[in-house]
């Protein structure tokens, strides 16, 4: 039959049968050339896939015939000859390829890569390669190696069984690899993509910060109603204390915006409110002796009050001649007026009575800024301690201070917070230096007892009100001296020449040519 040639390995994993047995017309009943068989690695049986037996039918040709096989086949390679009746072709096998060989040429025929085999297998790829390069100590031990290579036969298309026995066989001339404790490889996620912001989901996550913030206000509010105003004092700390002085600033802390208010000796009260940090202070007057004082927090939106909070402060009383008495009668703690006069009323045990004012703040309702600071002015004291005088006050908010002073010139202090706010028109007229004759009209309407003009001695003043003019004729300008609206204006002319001048604020004061 001619000299027999060697099966013939291509790279895709396929073995050809090529000599004279590929003329062979027939063996038996089959075509000589479908005889080239497979080796089986482990007992030489020849063993065909269902699908290998399938594809080894070809007929005869004059080239030489090729047989298709898969990977699956190539595990499954034979040593037995082409069949008994042909024993005279001597056939010489190839050195039989190694398990990882065949997986590699199993895995090129599929068309894919390692990274690929990778996703689908969930094996690692490290792995993948060190069962194609046959190097199974790389592997995490014959556990996990069992599972990977049949798991990856099946993936492939080949025997897992014939892969399985394959292993065993390369395994059995190598040093057994001992178990290895490891994780088992964990199967490959798809990466995670981000939040997808649709419109829905924008609507959904507004509605639920609305939901939230609505929640806590609700809660804010319920906690608000339900508990009263906080309130604490720290100036002075202690509850009981000694300070020798006139006066004292209360300093403290309590819920921002709410009013505070002090009660302190005798019938005078403080309000003052809060800042948004929530520190408040205020200056009292203090008296000789024990002088207690009563701090509590209303808060205007709720209407409710803290409980109280005390504070005694004792000023020493000295040793030696007494200071006078004092008792004011007028004007009243935080009293209003709609005009500049302010009465100052009361008694005392000493001899002279001294005022003076300090603005503190605007008129309530805004206003004209107040004029020049008023100075201080004395009263007179009669036989039975009574003083009884009048006090001219810009617009606005003030303190006065009413000091009573004995013959050993020792004195007494009381204060009074009172508001000026002015309607219409309010004129003050003093005379000054010489007298002066008056004629006076309000509202157009000459004022009763000055018709015919009326003398005004040095030291005098006049007052008078309108609800829009006031007009004024002098016989000496220089003498006659205005406050209007609590502001003084002095002299608007020279001493000794008459002059007629209107007052209508908001307008400058006028000359006018009015004689009759």
């Amino acid at each position: 039959m001619g000299s027999a040639k060697r099966p013939t390995r291509h790279a895709a994993g396929e073995w050809f049968g090529a000599g004279p047995l590929a003329g062979a017309e027939r063996v038996g009943s089959e075509p000589a050339a479908t005889y080239s068989r497979l080796w089986d690695f482990r007992a030489g049986a020849r063993i065909l896939s269902p699908r290998a037996a399938a594809s080894v039918t070809q007929p005869h040709a004059t080239r030489e015939p090729r047989i298709a096989m898969t990977a699956r086949d190539q595990i499954h390679l034979t040593d037995r000859r082409l069949g008994e009746r042909h024993r005279s072709v001597p056939i010489t096998p190839e050195p039989m390829p190694r398990l990882g060989e065949l997986l590699l040429a199993a895995r090129e025929r599929k068309g894919v890569d390692l990274y690929r085999a990778e996703r689908d297998t969930k094996i690692r790829a490290k792995y993948l390669g060190a069962l194609e390069r046959s190097e199974f100590r790389e592997l995490p031990g014959s556990v996990y190696t069992k599972g990977f290579l049949r798991n990856y036969a099946l993936y492939l298309g080949l025997d897992p069984d014939a892969v399985m026995r394959r292993w065993k066989d390369e395994l059995g001339t190598t040093k057994p690899i001992g178990p290895t404790i490891v994780s088992p490889p964990r199967p490959l996620e798809t990466p995670r993509t981000g939040i997808t912001f649709t419109p829905g989901l924008i609507v959904a996550a507004i509605l639920t910060l609305g939901v939230l913030a609505f929640g806590a206000y609700l809660t804010m509010q319920l906690m608000r109603f339900s508990q009263p105003p906080k309130v604490a004092v720290g100036q002075p700390a202690a509850a009981v204390s000694e300070i020798n002085a006139e006066e004292v600033t209360l300093t403290g802390t309590a819920d921002p915006g709410v009013t505070v208010t002090i009660l302190a000796p005798g019938p005078q009260t403080f309000r003052v409110t809060a800042d948004e940090t929530g520190k408040w202070s205020q200056l009292v007057p203090l008296n000789k002796g024990q002088n207690d004082f009563t701090i509590s927090a209303i808060d205007p939106s709720t209407s409710k009050e803290s409980g109280p909070v005390s504070r005694v402060i004792t000023v020493p009383i000295p040793v030696g001649p007494e200071a006078p008495t004092l008792t004011v009668s007028s004007p009243n703690a935080s009293a209003a007026f709609t005009n500049g006069a302010i009465p100052i009323t009361g008694t005392t045990s000493g001899n002279q009575v001294a005022v003076s004012a300090e603005l503190v703040g605007p008129a309530e309702g805004g206003g004209p800024p107040a004029g020049r600071q008023p100075q201080p002015k004395e009263i007179e004291v009669g036989r039975n301690g009574a003083f009884s005088g009048s006090y001219q006050l810009a617009p606005g908010e003030w303190t006065l201070t009413i000091s009573s002073t004995n013959a050993q010139n020792k004195t007494t202090t009381e204060r009074r917070t009172v508001s000026v706010a002015f309607t219409g028109v309010n004129l003050v007229v003093e005379v000054r230096g010489d007298p002066a004759w008056l004629k006076v009209w309000v509202d157009g309407k000459v004022v009763g007892g000055y018709a015919a003009g009326r003398i005004v001695q040095p030291g005098n003043s006049v007052d008078f009100s309108a609800d829009g003019r006031i007009e004024v004729r002098t016989g000496s300008s220089g003498s006659t001296h205005f406050i209007l609206n609590g502001e003084r204006l002095g002299a608007l002319g020279p001493a000794g020449i008459p002059e007629t001048w209107l007052f209508s604020p908001p307008d400058e004061p006028r000359q006018t040519d009015r004689n009759d």
